[in-house]
C-alpha cells in the first residue's frame, strides 16, 4: 500500500514539475521570442511561421503540427508516444495560447533583450519537461521518419531541420537581421537546456590504485556513503596484482570523497571524470 502511495506521490510531482517547465516555456515563446518577431526552431519556430503568414493561433498550430506528425510517425515508423508526450504536447499548446491572448505586444521593447529573456526561459522550461520524461515534439519526430531512410544522424537532421525554419524567418521578413536573432536564440536555447539537464545530472567517477584499498573501502562505503565496485588490475610494468576502487559520486560529493582519500593514502593514484545519465539505485531512473 505505501509502495503504490509512494508511486503516486512521485508521478503527481512529476506532472507538476511538467506542467511548471511547459508553462516557462509557453511564456519564453509567445511572451518574448514570437512578439519580438523571431522565429525559432522546433514546432514552435514552424507554428510561429503560420503565425506570422496567415494570423492563425499559435497554439493551435503547434497543436495541429505536431497532431500531423505524430500521426505520420505511427504511420511511417510505428513510433509509440508515451502519456507524457501526449501531455506535454497538449498543455504546451494550450499554454501558447493563453499566454498569446494575455500578451498583446512585446513586453520588452529591445529585440537583444526579448530574445535572451525569452530563450533563457524556453530553455529553462525545455529542461525541466526533459528531466521529468516530457516532449514537446516538432523537429525530433521529423528527424526519427527521415531517419528511417537516410543513414544520416538525428543530430544533424535536427540542426539542418531547424536551420530551414529558422532560414525561413528571412523570406517572411526580408531581413538578415531577424534571421541570424533567430539562430543566436535557438544557440542559448540549446546551452541552457544542457545546463539544466547536466547541472542536476552531472556525475564524477573516481578509479583509486591504493594499497589501502580496504581502508579506503570501508571509508567510502561508511563514512562517504557511496557505494563501490573493486576491480582486479594487473600493473602494466611491475606485474602486479592490484585492486581497482570505482566510484560513482555526485559533483558535490566529490571533495568528501577526494578529502577520505588523502587521510587514508595520500600517495594513491586517483582518476575523476566527469560522467552524465548515471541511472540506478541512489541515482536517476529511467523516465519513459
Amino acid at each position: 500500500m505505501s509502495t503504490m502511495v509512494t508511486r503516486t506521490a512521485r508521478t503527481l510531482q512529476s506532472y507538476l514539475f511538467l506542467t511548471g517547465g511547459l508553462a516557462l516555456g509557453a511564456a519564453g515563446w509567445a511572451g518574448f521570442i514570437v512578439p519580438a518577431g523571431i522565429i525559432g526552431g522546433g514546432a514552435t519556430g514552424m507554428a510561429t511561421v503560420l503565425h506570422f503568414l496567415a494570423g492563425l493561433d499559435i497554439g493551435a498550430a503547434a497543436l495541429a503540427i505536431n497532431l500531423v506528425l505524430i500521426a505520420l510517425s505511427i504511420r511511417i515508423i510505428g513510433a509509440s508516444f508515451g502519456v507524457k508526450t501526449i501531455y506535454a504536447i497538449t498543455v504546451f499548446s494550450l499554454f501558447l495560447s493563453l499566454v498569446s491572448r494575455r500578451v498583446e505586444g512585446p513586453i520588452l521593447t529591445e529585440t537583444m533583450m526579448a530574445m535572451v529573456t525569452g530563450s533563457i526561459l524556453a530553455g529553462v522550461g525545455s529542461g525541466i519537461v526533459f528531466l521529468n520524461g516530457g516532449s514537446t515534439g516538432g523537429s525530433d519526430i521529423i528527424a526519427m521518419i527521415i531517419n528511417k531512410y537516410r543513414n544520416i544522424s538525428l543530430g544533424r537532421l535536427l540542426l539542418c531541420i531547424d536551420t530551414v525554419i529558422i532560414s525561413s524567418s528571412f523570406l517572411l521578413f526580408r531581413s538578415l537581421e531577424t534571421m541570424i536573432y533567430g539562430f543566436v536564440c535557438m544557440a542559448i536555447l540549446t546551452y541552457t537546456v544542457d545546463l539544466i539537464i547536466n547541472g542536476t545530472n552531472e556525475t564524477v567517477q573516481f578509479f583509486i590504485f591504493s594499497r589501502r584499498h580496504r581502508e579506503l573501502q570501508h571509508h567510502i562505503i561508511h563514512v562517504a556513503r557511496r557505494g563501490l565496485t573493486i576491480l582486479p588490475g594487473v600493473g602494466g610494468y611491475s606485474g602486479q596484482e592490484v585492486k581497482v576502487l570505482m566510484v560513482i559520486a555526485r559533483k558535490s560529493e566529490s571533495q568528501v570523497v577526494l578529502r577520505l582519500i588523502k587521510e587514508i593514502d595520500p600517495e594513491a593514484f586517483i582518476t575523476m571524470g566527469t560522467v552524465s545519465g548515471v541511472y540506478g539505485q541512489g541515482f536517476d531512473t529511467i523516465k519513459a
